[in-house]
């Protein structure tokens, strides 16, 4: 709605995760080369973990468009709160076994062997699939952990099967530690963390950039109040800069001040009254 004012070719501040406007902040650049570095290698399963709105899936979608034809394809399990039964199926039917709809539902043991079979020929073909489970912090069956735990004990001739990532909120680490067995074939554990105050300023230059504009429409003291607003979480600065950029467009403004940014935070956090 507001492109074509502030001379930009695309909203900045979408949620659609582009790979062109991944900003490398250290955190994120971090985890990114820990998680490459776990599938270049052949390694079996990692972690990813930060709080929500820090950008862990927007970080798997650009892991998925930086991986090889040999190291993928990068398999996102998106609503992990399945039985293991269902969740095995689900992966299963993923990485490309064939089902039959009117069949009845294949035991756990079947299903991981249905699994390997599929594995297998991928490895045939060296191949190496990336199972990515996303807001794995809401698993609260252990059985599907051990389900996954039992998968990563596959090895085929070639190498790795397969690598697992598990992406969640902080809550998954207190998880996986009262599951020694898994966590201990965890090869990484990334832990992402807020933007500083530098990497927000980078952070939002880098997105106008991205969609086209080249000089900010903030004017400097707003970078503190934005910072101060969202903590430097990408998700709340998102938030904050699309519709400070929305209200600058219907006040008529050329820039966007601290004080225009206070009062959109207010709306956005604001309790509607019984």
């Amino acid at each position: 709605m507001y492109e074509s004012y502030w001379h930009l070719k695309q909203n900045p501040f979408d949620g659609f995760p582009d790979a062109e406007f991944f900003f490398e902040s250290e955190t994120h650049q971090a985890a990114l080369l820990k998680l490459r570095y776990l599938i270049e290698n052949r390694k079996g399963a990692g972690l990813l973990v930060g709080g929500g709105g820090y950008g862990k899936s927007f970080l798997l979608h650009v892991l998925a468009q930086q991986l090889t034809e040999q190291d993928g394809p990068l398999i996102p399990i998106l609503f992990p709160q399945m039985s293991p039964s269902e969740l095995l199926a689900y992966i299963a039917a993923e990485l490309g076994a064939k089902t039959d709809a009117e069949q009845e539902p294949l035991s756990v043991d079947r299903t991981i062997r249905q699994i390997q079979d599929v594995l297998v020929k991928f490895a045939e073909r060296k191949r190496h699939p990336v199972i990515a489970i996303e807001e794995a912090h809401l698993i609260d069956n252990p059985q599907v952990f051990q389900a996954l735990r039992l998968l990563l004990n596959f090895q085929p001739q070639h190498g790795g099967a397969f690598t697992l990532i598990l992406s969640g909120q902080r809550d998954l680490l207190s998880r996986i530690r009262r599951l020694p067995q898994l966590e201990e074939r965890l090869t990484v554990k990334c832990l992402l963390r807020p933007l500083s105050y530098e990497e927000t300023l980078g952070y939002v230059t880098h997105r106008l950039h991205a969609a086209g504009l080249n000089e900010s429409p903030f004017e400097p003291s707003a970078f503190d109040t934005l910072f101060e607003l969202s903590g430097g979480i990408p998700r709340r600065i998102n938030r904050l800069c699309d519709l400070a950029l929305l209200v600058g467009f219907a006040d008529g403004t050329t820039a966007i001040s601290a004080s225009q940014l206070e009062a959109v935070s207010e709306e956005l956090t604001a309790v509607v009254p019984d």
